[in-house]
Formats: structure tokens, C-alpha cells, sequence
């Protein structure tokens, strides 16, 4: 078995769903549900890390007159619209 660190994010966004409807059926005893929860938010956390490691990474290429430059990622909530 992987440890939560080895997981995809697509591994670890599965795990969470399944660990989501568990804790929603309500027929989880309260222990197991805590562990369940604690499970839950490494994995959140682990997600969360890794879609920062994404967004730093993505840079997107404007062509200027001078040619191309970079420039970082806006996240889709930060993009005022601006035209190039």
C-alpha cells in the first residue's frame, strides 16, 4: 500500500471521495469516523499541496513585441480579463 506522500493526486482525490461518503452515511462508529476524518484532511492537505506545486509551475508565454515573455500563472479568480 502506497503512503499518503507516494499518492497521485487523482489516487488521493479518489480516496478522499470514498472516505467522504463514509463519514456521510453516518453508519461509521464515532472512533472510526475520527480516523476517518484525521485520514481525510492528510489527504486534503496532500491535494492541496499538490495543486500548488502545479500552479507555481505554469507560466504563461505573451508574445510582446520584443518577443516572448514570461509571466506567472494567474489563478482563474485573479484574471481581470485583461486582452493582450
Amino acid at each position: 500500500m502506497e503512503t499518503t506522500e507516494e499518492l497521485s493526486f487523482e489516487a488521493a482525490m479518489e480516496q478522499l471521495e470514498q472516505i467522504v461518503e463514509q463519514l456521510e452515511s453516518g453508519d461509521v462508529p464515532l472512533e472510526k469516523a475520527i480516523d476517518l476524518f484525521q485520514q481525510g484532511m492528510k489527504l486534503s492537505q496532500l491535494c492541496g499541496g499538490k495543486l500548488e506545486q502545479v500552479e507555481r509551475k505554469i507560466e504563461l508565454l505573451i508574445e510582446t513585441e520584443q518577443g516572448f515573455q514570461k509571466k506567472p500563472f494567474a489563478a482563474a479568480n485573479d484574471d481581470r480579463g485583461e486582452s493582450f
